[in-house]
């Protein structure tokens, strides 16, 4: 099976140097799920806001940050994910 690489903050050139900065001042790291978006930075460039919005509160969004963290973690509990 393939499967994407996960680019390093210190390999990150241009455009994903750029796409780590902003989420860097964002969320105060780089997760791994924008290391892997980062193989494709336009699709980064519209999901992270996108998915930052889904996480935290406020953007339109009527659930606290605490009920869709308890969410998230049920969810991976369920489907058996080690991570």
């Amino acid at each position: 099976m393939s499967r994407l690489r996960i680019i390093q903050p210190e390999e990150a050139e241009g455009e994903v140097a750029h796409l780590f900065e902003g989420t860097t001042n964002l969320m105060g790291r780089v997760p791994n799920a924008v290391r892997i978006m980062a193989n494709s930075p336009l699709v980064a460039r519209f999901l992270i806001p996108f998915v930052a919005v889904c996480q935290r509160e406020g953007g339109g969004s009527v659930l606290s940050t605490r009920l869709k963290e308890m969410v998230v973690i049920k969810t991976s509990h369920l489907n058996g994910c080690e991570y």
